[in-house]
């Protein structure tokens, strides 16, 4: 295969609309008669995102792991395997939100080992309510995870601008642009954007060496980048150094020539897999009650007062419910992502739900 394919990463914190982005892109590709394919990423042990993309679209999944560090050596045949064998026209990947962006720029750069790949610039979806809470508190490495995918893309859509001021939309614009004056910025609602501009490289692409300002060997560009940013807004006292952003609790194994830097191990994924239906008012008031800690949830279930089966989708304290008619063996399971929040609470909680609508 003498032609390169184009690669396209998307990055962006938990329940910022990523997969909502893939979605509008592959409508895209597919009007202009292109084959897409997709990898897609998940750090808890099921896809459930998947299922939105559709069967005709070729997809890898790489579960259990992100790609930036504990699976990334997998990343690379599942590429290979997927080009070789489908011979897509582009691929998008979707990346699990609690990854590094950096890294993730390794691990796909690894991959141009096998194959002959155009690795073009990181398009980065940014929840617009929840950046705002976040830089209000200015702690934690939650908040420091988003900053640091804020400043490694090219492309930054602000996504979900209904549901801040305007006053505050105008500050994150200009936050955003502090902090990464490299991107293109973008406002959108619900990722509802120009995609001809989006996938364009003339705003971005200053040369042959696109992410010149993003690789581990040109840590001046890095550093010098970040300090100035630093300066520039006396609020933000994170330090975003490529190899700077180690945390005590962190683990580090030995991926080839590069550390690891686990910065998503503060990441709690809990997987319930159900055992019978669940009362949908019941679960829609434990979805209300979940801690503040859970800043993502998703699963397909059977309620026990309706006929359907339905997808639900929790991000940022708002939930949504789609009736869904799922393809294969898809079991019914709930998977919560959030930061050091009791595993055990919540199983227990969906348990004596279960219980309940057995007993009714």
């Amino acid at each position: 295969m003498n032609k390169a394919t184009p690669i396209y990463i998307l990055s962006g914190f938990l329940g910022s609309g990523k997969t909502t982005l893939l979605q509008h892109l592959i409508a895209k590709w597919k009007d202009e008669g292109l084959k897409p394919a997709v990898i897609m990423n998940e750090i808890g042990e099921v896809n459930l995102d998947g299922l939105l993309i559709g069967p005709e679209v070729p997809m890898a999944e790489m579960l259990g792991g992100c790609i930036c560090c504990t699976i990334r050596g997998d990343l690379s045949m599942q590429l290979y395997e997927l080009i070789q064998g489908e011979q897509p026209d582009v691929v998008i990947i979707e990346a699990t939100g609690a990854a590094n962006p950096i890294e993730i720029f390794d691990a796909v750069s690894e991959s141009s080992l096998l194959l002959k790949l155009d690795i073009l610039p990181m398009i980065t979806v940014v929840d617009a309510a929840h950046l705002a809470a976040l830089y209000e508190a200015q702690q934690g490495k939650t908040y420091r995870l988003m900053i640091e995918q804020i400043r490694c893309g090219s492309w930054l859509i602000l996504n979900k601008a209904d549901l801040v001021s305007a006053d505050v939309l105008r500050e994150l614009q200009a936050l955003l642009q502090r902090l990464n004056p490299y991107a293109q910025v973008i406002t959108a609602e619900k990722c509802e954007v120009d995609i001809e501009l989006l996938l364009s490289r003339s705003e971005v692409d200053a040369g042959p060496d696109t992410h010149a300002h993003l690789r581990r060997d040109d840590g001046q560009a890095i550093e010098h980048s970040l300090e100035r940013d630093k300066h520039a807004d006396d609020r933000d006292h994170v330090h975003t150094h490529a190899d700077d952003h180690k945390h005590p609790d962190h683990e580090h194994h030995d991926h080839g020539s590069h550390p690891a830097h686990h910065t998503h191990e503060h990441v709690t994924v809990y997987t319930h897999y159900f055992t019978g239906p669940v009362n949908s008012v019941d679960f829609e008031k434990f979805i209300k009650e979940l801690p503040r800690e859970v800043y993502r949830g998703k699963g397909i279930l059977h309620f026990s007062d309706t006929s359907s089966r339905f997808m639900f989708q929790y991000a940022y304290r708002e939930a949504d419910f789609m009736k869904i008619n799922p393809q294969g063996n898809v079991p019914d399971v709930a998977v919560f992502i959030g930061e050091h929040f009791d595993k055990t609470a919540i199983a227990e909680g969906l348990k004596s739900l279960e219980e309940q609508a057995a007993q009714s």
